[in-house]
């Protein structure tokens, strides 16, 4: 699984890797977690407020901090 947390840096970005981190660790799923930090590379992915959250080459999130168990969910399939 790749996975790439698109923003700046922002406080919600750094939340967004956490939460997604933990959420992968609680399902036992390996991925390779990437930060995506240039503006030009975000919007590449039509994401135009920030977080963003990409799974597999598709946007699943974008301009919200999900939950632990909302991330789950969207990880799961």
């Amino acid at each position: 699984m790749d996975i790439k947390v698109l923003g700046p840096g922002c406080r919600n970005c750094v939340t967004l890797e956490k939460r997604t981190r933990e959420a992968l660790s609680d399902l036992d799923l390996d991925a390779e977690i990437e930060k995506v930090t240039d503006t030009a590379d975000i919007m590449g992915y039509g994401v135009m407020t920030t977080p963003g959250l990409v799974v597999d080459g598709t946007v699943v999130i974008s301009g919200k901090v999900p939950s632990v168990r909302q991330l789950k969910t969207l990880l799961q399939g």
